[in-house]
């Protein structure tokens, strides 16, 4: 007796091209592949294997563990990452795919096998750890040992659905190459997103590059325990926008002891709760994200509001320099409660002067600034060349986020690169971010232009993996063969994302990880409201679905049934119609008679379409 189609299984296993065939592979085991394998489990498919590259599950949330890292909503609104990874390994405990997830393993290259309509998967199994170092470290720990020191050995596997889940905070910015001497140095260099916790900082003298959100988390907490360096330089290319962090209802203490209680007695408080947290976040895209006359207003009066308390919270000599000069939302703003205030300890020091020498246990910064532009003499900001004394060197630079599935090898049914065909189309796209034309069956979860400036990362993630299932289903069902996104429905969603996005604050005159030369392959140009009703209601003539023999029979009969039921309905309200005027007693005559007569047709019917189709072959 064959297996199932939908199962996993063994393909041909005494032949020498043998492999095992998966009918939904998954790429990452971070929040989004997580969230896939989760609504997969809740819709009764357990068919699927998990490849994550890294040591252990979480993404971004395994990879990043540099002091002070947090985000989003839990038991506070800035719950630590230990937290929020607990709470990840907790979900993949719950549904029960812990199993199911295959640690130190790359998934290398994806192929289309037009014949046999399957993806043929390429699995390059890594020595045990080194999944978690970045692409850089990898390279440089292959010239040092040799292959055999990373790369252990490769398997080909088949899939009929492959969704990528891979995230886009894990891959590290490398060192700028604008600065010169890196191996001149002869202290610790690493990324905050590879923070080395061997390093001892006590009494020692630490350089950070960047001012992002990473670096305004973590430097705070660098001169005090447990750390205790001794002296902080912190080099900023330009200032960001810096916001207060929301504060919890009653204070923090008392949200963190009382709120998992409370949420858990009063039923549907904690889904209020989150509605409001939305909606406070939603708010953001309509006064501060969209580009017209009253944004501009908007922004202009929240603008001066934030001056206003930077110039309150930090030393009159960084006045200048945290004064941005572009539109607030252009780049990501930094929610704070710790990285103003730090600015007031004698022991950490901000400058725009740009590193211009590394030497063996120093850094010399300036002549010049970085910002405000040097050539502005009315500026007070200093540009004197100075050298001072470094220890360790930490990278705050953020990430490759717009090198999209990178390095991950994708060819699609017309022996193209997903790379290729992104650089003739002009940058990263895909139909709602999360579909290309010429890939069937592959699905991208948080793919390009899904990011909010304004809203979580969560939520665009759940609405993807949500349309996702929509499709999928169709397919581990039997139904469909092969989903494939029209090449000008993908066409025209991109033509229009690129447009819009011209017209909201990402525009605003700033440098931003969101766009490379004119192309954003990463921002949203509408709310998520929007956003999650495209995702709840999919455009089904924007695909090209390739019924099976069963699909075809059950959508044939489903549209008999519908006929069925609307005359039945006519033909019922015309009888009643006939024996009274009143509308009530005729809606009520309608229904009695759908329920007494023809519920039992419909169901017969169904029954014998359904018997019909599980003796169907594929």
């Amino acid at each position: 007796m064959s297996p199932p189609p939908d199962a996993i299984r063994i393909v041909d296993g005494l032949q020498k091209n043998a492999y095992t065939y998966y009918p939904i592979l998954i790429v990452g085991a971070g929040e989004s592949g997580i969230a896939l394998a989760a609504r997969l489990r809740e819709e009764g498919f357990d068919q699927f294997r998990i490849f994550e590259r890294q040591a252990g599950l979480g993404g971004t949330w395994w990879s990043n563990r540099y002091p002070g890292v947090a985000c989003d909503v839990w038991t506070s609104l800035h719950p630590g990452g230990a937290e929020i990874y607990k709470y990840l390994s907790d979900i993949s405990e719950k549904y029960q795919f812990v199993d199911k997830i295959q640690f130190d393993t790359d998934v290398s290259e994806l192929r289309w096998l037009n014949q046999e309509q399957l993806w043929e998967a390429t699995l390059t199994y890594l020595a045990p750890g080194t999944g978690d170092l970045s692409r850089r470290d990898r390279e440089q720990r292959i010239a040092e040992h040799g292959r055999e020191s990373v790369y252990l050995k490769q398997e080909i596997v088949r899939a009929r659905i492959v969704c990528s889940c891979a995230g886009g905070l894990v891959e590290p910015n490398a060192w700028p190459s604008s600065i010169p001497g890196r191996d001149s140095f002869e202290g610790p260099v690493f990324h905050s997103a590879r923070w080395n916790h061997n390093v001892d900082l006590n009494d020692k003298n630490v350089v950070v590059i960047g001012t992002g959100c990473s670096a305004a988390q973590f430097v705070p907490l660098l001169t005090k325990e447990p750390y205790n360096a001794r002296s902080v330089t912190q080099v900023m290319r330009s200032p960001p926008w810096v916001v207060p962090k929301p504060e919890e209802p009653f204070g923090p203490e008392i949200y963190r002891k009382y709120s998992p209680m409370v949420f858990s007695m009063v039923p549907g408080l904690a889904w209020l709760f989150r509605i409001m947290l939305f909606a406070v976040a939603e708010k953001d895209w309509y006064t501060i994200f969209d580009d017209n006359s009253w944004n501009h207003k908007s922004r202009k009066k929240l603008e001066a509001q934030m001056i206003a308390r930077m110039k309150r919270m930090v030393p009159e000599k960084y006045h200048e320099m945290l004064t941005p000069n572009y539109a607030i939302g252009c780049k990501r703003r930094i929610f704070d409660a710790a990285w103003y205030e730090s600015l007031n300890d004698p022991k950490i020091e901000l400058t725009t002067k740009p590193i211009t020498k590394v030497s063996s246990h120093s850094v010399t910064i300036g002549p010049g600034r970085q910002y405000p532009d040097a050539n502005d003499k009315e500026s007070k900001v200093p540009t004197d060349e100075e050298t001072i004394p470094a220890d360790v060197i930490i990278l705050g630079n953020g990430f490759e986020v717009t090198t999209w599935l990178h390095p991950l090898k994708i060819r699609g049914r017309h022996g193209d690169y997903l790379s290729s065909v992104w650089e003739n189309r002009g940058g990263a796209q895909a139909y709602y971010g999360l579909a290309m034309d010429g890939f069937p069956n592959f699905f991208i979860i948080f793919g390009p232009n899904t990011a909010t400036g304004h809203s979580s990362v969560i939520l665009a993630s759940e609405n993807m993996v949500e349309y996702t299932i929509k499709v999928v289903k169709k397919i581990l069902l039997g139904d469909v063969a092969i989903a494939e996104i029209k090449k000008e429905a993908e066409m025209a969603w991109t033509k229009t994302v690129q447009k819009r996005l011209k017209r909201t604050v990402f525009n605003g005159g700033c440098q931003n990880w969101y766009q490379t030369d004119g192309w954003n392959s990463t921002g949203y140009p509408y709310s998520q409201i929007d956003f999650t009703f495209r995702c709840m209601f999919p455009k089904w003539s924007d695909w090209d679905l390739q019924y099976t023999r069963k699909g075809l029979l059950k959508k044939q009969a489903q549209r008999v049934l519908n006929v069925l039921l609307l005359v039945a309905v006519i033909v019922g309200a015309y009888s009643l119609r006939r024996q009274s005027s009143d509308p009530y007693h005729i809606l009520q005559g309608v229904s009695h008679f759908v329920q007494r007569y023809l519920k039992r047709c419909l169901l017969g019917v169904s029954g014998l379409v359904n018997r019909a189709v599980t003796m169907l072959p594929d």
